[in-house]
Parts: structure tokens; sequence; C-alpha cells
């Protein structure tokens, strides 16, 4: 009987953990629209509080998905930025816009019947 299964791939999986933790492909949208100081893509995530922001900006910089710049100046400005990695990413984010777009409704608004 368990020849029939077909197993996940454990990379697919490890993907799909990465990129889908709670409010990860949000900040990952906020990144690639051009949201890069720690404020902007706070505001770009309504209800991200500073504790998830951070946790999941240093996750995806351990990651390599993300380069963290720290300029010093006064004050100091720090910048996030997708790395060639992450910029990989902006298809598959793509790909899940798209689809919500046609599947998920507003909410508030009556469901698409498709």
């Amino acid at each position: 009987m368990t020849e029939d299964v077909h197993r996940i791939c454990p990379r697919y999986h490890s993907a799909i953990e990465l990129i889908g933790a709670r409010w990860t492909g949000a900040i990952l949208v906020a990144l690639m629209e051009g949201n890069d100081r720690y404020g902007q893509i706070k505001a770009a995530v309504p209800g991200l509080s500073d504790t998830m922001l951070a946790d999941r900006l240093r996750t995806l910089e351990d990651e390599g998905i993300v380069e963290r710049r720290v300029v010093a100046s006064t004050p100091v400005r720090v910048s996030y930025h997708l790395t060639d990695k992450g910029r990989d990413l902006e298809q598959v984010v793509e790909a899940v816009r798209s689809w919500s777009h046609r599947w998920i409704p507003v909410p508030g608004e009556e469901p698409v019947t498709r």
C-alpha cells in the first residue's frame, strides 16, 4: 500500500514552510514593491506587530532572502533589500497574487463563483 504514496519533496516542504509562514508573503510583497525601511514595511502590512516583523526579517535574512544594510550616519539608517535569491521569488509571489485575485474574495464582499 505504501508504494502508492507519493511523498512530498522535502525541499518543496521546506520552501513552503518558509515563504508560507504567517506575514512572510506580505513582507516579501512590501519589499518587492520598494518598501525598504522597517517603518515602510510595517505600514504596508496592516496588523503586523514590531515583534513579528523583526522575527520574520531575521528569518529571511538568515535564509539569504533579505539583506539588511546599515549606513553609519546620524541617525543610523537601516534598510532591507531582496537578495538574488529573494528576487527569484517574484514569479512565485505573482502567481499566488494572481490566483488570489481569481479565487479569494475580498473580506466583506460576496464570494466569486467560478
